[in-house]
């Protein structure tokens, strides 16, 4: 579904991520792990246009997007609930929730969407006509990725959804993720720095390093890698 061919990008003179190459195949769950500045969050932002490629190609279903704007690939089925989840805390969960439907004019598979979303996360429900900016930190996390979901993407960027949460919330947005896959099969590129959830819930992990890709396998592997376990998992 999604490949990254030798991705070169950064912010000024300062290169994030360089050469960076990686595969997700439909259905799956991927996690990118690494420490804080290793270029994680830059190479999601770089996958869904916030952030310019310099150099390779971004190939998502057979076509390049590198050259493409956010708004484009949000209409190709690409869609990120980025780290800090960024929900609009003047608007009320109902509106949050129109704002991600946005794009989308099939009113009746919208109403289907917001009801799959409710299910998912009963308290948005409940406190639809509430202001975001009044939710606690899970739920506002919860908000931001059912505010992608009404999107419907066929690919759902998640960076950091278990930042600044309560160990409980954490477990439960875990939970959610893999529901998500499984139900909709929606495709998944996690990028955590829980690596220890992340790569419970993965199909396939990649390790980022100052930029580059290190490592790369199947999650079970790199649950049992000793330089994994020593650098992210506390082993």
């Amino acid at each position: 579904m999604l490949k990254l061919e030798n991705i070169q990008a950064g912010y000024g003179n300062i290169l994030a991520i360089k050469n960076v190459s990686l595969e997700i195949k439909e259905g799956e769950i991927i996690t990118l792990i690494g420490a804080n500045g290793a270029g994680k969050s830059t190479t999601l932002m770089t996958i869904s246009g916030v952030v310019s490629s310099r150099a390779g190609k971004i190939i998502f279903n057979g076509q390049e997007i590198q050259e493409k704007s956010s708004d484009e690939i949000v209409k190709m089925g690409v869609c990120q609930v980025p780290e800090g989840r960024h929900i609009f805390p003047q608007l009320t969960v109902q509106e949050n929730l129109d704002m991600g439907a946005f794009l989308r004019n099939d009113k009746e598979e919208i109403k289907k969407d917001l009801e799959y979303v409710f299910d998912l996360f009963p308290i948005l429900a409940e406190r639809k006509s509430q202001d975001g900016g009044n939710l606690s930190g899970g739920e506002q996390q919860m908000l931001a990725m059912s505010r992608a979901l009404m999107a419907r993407p066929q690919l759902l960027l998640l960076d950091e959804p278990s930042m600044g949460l309560a160990p409980l919330v954490i477990k439960q947005i875990f939970e959610i993720i893999k529901q998500i896959n499984k139900a909709s099969n929606t495709t998944i590129f996690l990028v955590e720095q829980n690596a220890n959830q992340a790569l419970h819930v993965a199909d396939r992990g990649y390790v980022i390093e100052n930029g580059e890709i290190t490592i790369s396998g199947d999650a079970d592997e790199l649950l049992t890698n000793s330089d994994i376990q020593k650098a992210y998992l506390g082993i």
